[in-house]
């Protein structure tokens, strides 16, 4: 999750309006809380719950790949180019410029090869990238800073329709797309089978608004606001209208209805459940999605338990009378990766449980999902399985940010995911990461640490740095 607090400083006038791409507004002006929109497919609610509807007249929108200049008060102006950031639909990196300052905010990224070497040939970027001028800050999508390479999304989606094809032929899939960025999983699974996929009314209503039509006239063309919206949702080819690969119907062999609103079709027991995960490691283990960067529940939720700090974790732990060692051994392990814990539950079926039996279910649940975990990565399955996971990493790897940084050479980068306590603990910086990419060797952000560091060592002289409590950021 980013921790950026959305302050540039080397445009500190960049206020009040939000730029981003068109298709960004569209869906961000949609977009409805899981509550809301079960509530309003189970009829419970009347009218629809969209949450951002009142950014209407801030929301401005920007094409890509187009220098756009923009003044920020009288006599001062900037120029934005918006790029993909290869993450999901609408998500855009911003270079913004000045006479004398240059900045790239990527947002959410996937830096990998082929998308690094489409970058560093941008005829909007290519004065950086060959050196010519030099970026004075690159804000990154640090999500991931550990020394583990991922596979590429080609990689994933390849495994996955390799699992998928050695099923029977009347096989029913449920993809659990959690969040936007799988729509390239949706489009090669629904032809490999050739099958549509089944998905709920908000998601045709987000899709659905990324193409529009400016003329009825007989033979005027959709506008498509992102590459694969016609894959999508359909298209006009001539007065011939050609259908995309998402349906309503729920008579298909492909599923990604939302968990909470589960089609007939997609709850039978016999179904497939498809799971994106973010890499295979080396250890044969797999590395979960869930909770990572953000946008958990976009499209999908269900009841997960937060990422712990120490404290939490004391707090938790007593509240089982009868806690097993395999469960502390679970949570423990929990609060060092960082990340929220899947426990595969609809977060509605909760309301009616008390406190103890919610934690009595809890206790049970962590320990049988860290055995089946065990017991899948050490013995394996000779039948088909039920689940099927493929890598399909919606953020950068860390060895993928080092080559998107070594294109540019900046003088500074900033994170914008950034556990201050852990980087401490750690002895990680911006220096360590990145320094050797850089052709500065003065980092805002290792200053602005090591200024936190002295400021929490001066308060707390008797506790260490592994006791502390994850904080977002640093103070400032």
């Amino acid at each position: 999750m980013s921790t950026f607090n959305g302050i540039v400083s080397e445009f500190p006038d960049i206020r009040t309006i939000v730029y981003c791409s068109a298709a960004t507004r569209e869906i961000l002006l949609r977009l409805e809380r899981y509550p809301c929109r079960i509530n309003y497919a189970k009829g419970l609610l009347e009218a629809r719950q969209q949450t951002y509807k009142h950014l209407s007249k801030v929301l401005k929108p920007l094409p890509l790949d187009t220098p756009t200049t923009i003044e920020l008060r009288p006599g001062c102006e900037i120029q934005v180019t918006l790029f993909d950031a290869n993450h999901c639909p609408g998500a855009a990196m911003f270079l913004i410029e000045s006479d004398n300052k240059a900045i790239l905010y990527t947002g959410d990224i996937r830096s990998e090869p082929w998308f690094v070497n489409t970058i560093s040939r941008n005829p909007n970027l290519a004065e950086y990238t060959s050196g010519l001028k030099t970026l004075d800050k690159i804000y990154l999508d640090t999500s991931f800073t550990e020394d583990v390479p991922f596979q590429t999304k080609a990689q994933g989606i390849a495994e996955l329709l390799c699992k998928v094809s050695k099923y029977p032929s009347d096989t029913v899939f449920h993809f659990q797309a959690w969040t936007y960025g799988y729509e390239d999983v949706w489009v090669a699974l629904s032809k490999t089978l050739k099958s549509q996929v089944h998905v709920d009314d908000y998601k045709l209503r987000i899709y659905g608004s990324l193409k529009s039509r400016p003329s009825e006239a007989r033979f005027s063309s959709d506008v498509h606001l992102t590459p694969e919206s016609p894959a999508l949702t359909g298209h006009m080819c001539g007065n011939t209208p050609h259908q995309g690969c998402l349906t309503p119907n729920e008579n298909v062999r492909l599923h990604s209805c939302e968990k909470g609103a589960m089609c007939e079709v997609a709850r039978r027991p016999s179904t497939v459940t498809i799971q994106p995960i973010i890499a295979h490691l080396p250890t044969g283990q797999h590395l979960a999605e869930v909770g990572v960067g953000g946008g958990g529940d976009d499209l999908q939720r269900e009841a997960e338990l937060d990422f712990l700090d120490q404290a939490s974790l004391a707090t938790l732990v007593n509240l089982f009378v009868d806690t097993i060692q395999a469960l502390k051994e679970v949570l423990t392990q929990a609060v060092s990766t960082g990340r929220n814990i899947p426990l595969d539950w609809d977060i509605t079926s909760l309301d009616n449980h008390s406190v103890q039996e919610i934690v009595q279910m809890l206790a049970e649940r962590l320990v049988n999902s860290s055995k089946k975990a065990v017991a899948e990565d050490v013995t394996g399955q000779a039948e088909l399985p039920k689940t099927i996971h493929f890598p399909y990493s919606r953020h950068s790897s860390y060895p993928e940010l080092c080559h998107f940084v070594d294109t540019f050479r900046p003088k500074d980068v900033w994170p914008c995911t950034v556990s201050p306590t852990e980087w401490m603990r750690n002895g990680t910086s911006i220096a360590s990461l990145f320094g050797r990419l850089c052709s500065g060797d003065e980092f805002d952000h290792d200053i602005i640490m090591r200024s936190f560091a002295e400021r929490y060592a001066l308060n707390n002289p008797h506790q260490r740095h592994d006791s502390q409590t994850t904080a977002d950021s640093p103070p400032s």
